[in-house]
């Protein structure tokens, strides 16, 4: 993989990221079950497919700096790099969620994290053993990196030894219509 710039829609997009417990008033009881889960998105998603086939979409991965916010959000230094990846998790070819994940490349230790292609990082996640999940955050921005517009998106930084993980999930209107969740 070869270090290219990030795209301008997500080096100039600025999101804002609140705690989920300040985000929470503003949501409704149905998102609230999405949000604040700290299990794998992906068992999520298959069990509301009900039967419907699921797949991983792999939109983009490569070597990159991250957004301001994400560098932030992992403690790295400007212009520091990292794997970037982004995916569509979608039930019969329709995209439910988008998600972008950022590793800092120093804090890979040896992972094989690029040759995932379209299997989900969430199923590699939570079956490390010693997996910590830090806070949620939540955001109503637009995932930025693609086209779908939806009403919420959440990330915290997964960690398993030395390893960190920032991931960050779009939820997308096909899901919000699909299961009848209300708009926010």
């Amino acid at each position: 993989m070869r270090d290219r710039p990030t795209s301008p829609s997500l080096s100039t997009t600025w999101r804002r990221w609140y705690p989920a417990a300040v985000a929470r008033p503003t949501m409704s009881p149905a998102w609230w079950t999405w949000i604040a889960s700290r299990d794998s998105l992906t068992a999520r998603l298959i069990a509301a497919a009900d039967g419907r086939p699921f797949r991983v979409r792999l939109l983009d991965q490569r070597i990159g700096r991250p957004g301001h916010d994400e560098a932030r959000a992992l403690g790295l230094r400007p212009r520091e790099r990292a794997w970037l990846r982004e995916v569509a998790l979608c039930i019969e070819e329709q995209p439910w969620v988008v998600a972008r994940s950022v590793v800092p490349l120093a804090r890979l230790h040896g992972q094989r994290l690029d040759r995932l292609g379209e299997r989900s990082l969430g199923h590699w996640l939570f079956r490390q053993p010693d997996l910590e999940r830090g806070p949620i955050e939540v955001s109503r921005a637009a995932a930025g990196f693609h086209g779908g517009l939806g009403p919420w998106g959440r990330r915290s930084v997964f960690r398993h030894g030395r390893f960190a993980v920032l991931v960050q999930e779009f939820f997308l209107d096909t899901m919000s219509d699909e299961l009848g969740l209300p708009p926010r």
